[in-house]
């Protein structure tokens, strides 16, 4: 069979059981006649292991919801879920390397607010959290804590604040990693109060608690699975949630914004993404999954146990949720940096 050119520029193959008919038109008639194996590939999925990575480092909250989360998929899909940690720069290694990934529906990341609503808008990533991957379902959220080693001077947010500012640069504060959300609401808070104190990131927020707990370092604006166990242990004092309202199992720790800084209101979600390109019945199937994973039980407890709750959020509603926060982080960010200037 030859090929030649029509005076339009389209292949014509020249046999003639072909003969008069395009190259595109070829084409178009291939990708119909494989659509139904496509689609049944989809629908079969999934056939083998599938990957979660969880940006941060292992023991942390992303870590453990991740492994709850993984746990249940397992369970009800009937395939392996493996969980794989790549921490680094407060969730962006990991969340790159989902973006990275093959839209195949065999790897998905346990992303964080950080690494997607924040980080992305206040310094540079290789990865657009828009366009680069593909929202699939929060499943928890959960606030922070302002925790202090137990021989700090301060014994509520008021004294923090003007402990801060009578000492510029003597508190230190750790986070998860540099950018990730315990990192920036720190920030944000020293341009609330016209403080100024010195960052040191972790891997990972459960190591950042180890030295606070240790006194190696004075502070950290912490998520809840990390502060929770060490405030009720008497291992750091607890000085506030970040919070809208104060938690019904810490009735006596007043918010950040009630205490000291009006509107400052930080919540932590972690979700399931996927590489942009992933197909759509893969992402509506692993949706309806964790649709009905945030009704179970024994899931629902097993968060509870790490201070965060349970979510039921579509995907086109998580995606409308991170431009909402989009909107809200970039003009702080902005106004974070020229502070910093």
């Amino acid at each position: 069979m030859t090929a030649c050119f029509d005076r339009l520029g389209n292949v014509r193959l020249g046999s003639a059981a072909f003969r008069g008919t395009t190259f595109r038109q070829m084409m178009m008639a291939a990708a119909i006649v494989l659509a139904p194996a496509i689609a049944q590939a989809q629908e079969a999925w999934p056939t083998r292991p599938i990957t979660f990575i969880v940006p941060y480092g292992a023991g942390g909250y992303t870590d453990t919801v991740g492994r709850i989360t993984a746990q249940y998929v397992e369970k009800v899909l009937g395939k392996p879920v493996v969980v794989e940690t790549r921490a680094g720069g407060g969730g962006i290694v990991g969340t790159q390397a989902v973006a990275d990934a093959a839209p195949d529906g065999y790897t998905f990341c346990v992303c964080s607010v950080g690494a997607i609503s924040v980080v992305p808008f206040a310094q540079k990533v290789r990865y657009d959290p828009v366009r680069d991957l593909e929202p699939v379902s929060i499943i928890s959220t959960i606030v922070q804590a302002v925790v202090a080693k137990k021989d700090l001077p301060v014994n509520s947010m008021a004294e923090l604040v003007s402990y801060a500012k009578s000492n510029p640069g003597k508190l230190n504060y750790g986070s998860s990693g540099l950018g990730g959300l315990t990192h920036y609401a720190v920030e944000l808070f020293q341009a609330r109060t016209d403080t100024k104190m010195i960052h040191v990131p972790f891997k990972g927020g459960a190591q950042a608690m180890v030295s606070v707990v240790a006194g190696d370092i004075d502070l950290s604006f912490a998520n809840m699975t990390d502060a929770l166990p060490q405030i009720q242990a008497g291992a750091v004092k607890g000085l506030a949630v970040t919070s809208r309202e104060r938690l019904s199992y810490f009735p006596n720790l007043p918010t950040v914004h009630e205490a000291v800084s009006a509107d400052f209101v930080v919540e932590t979600w972690n979700a399931i993404m996927a590489p942009a390109g992933t197909p759509k019945p893969i992402i509506k199937k692993m949706e309806a999954v964790l649709m009905q994973m945030a009704d179970d039980p024994a899931v629902k407890e097993a968060m509870t146990k790490t201070g965060s709750s349970t979510v039921k959020m579509p995907s086109e509603q998580f995606r409308a949720q991170i431009q909402d926060e989009i909107k809200q982080w970039k003009p702080l960010l902005a106004e974070i940096t020229e502070r910093q200037k």
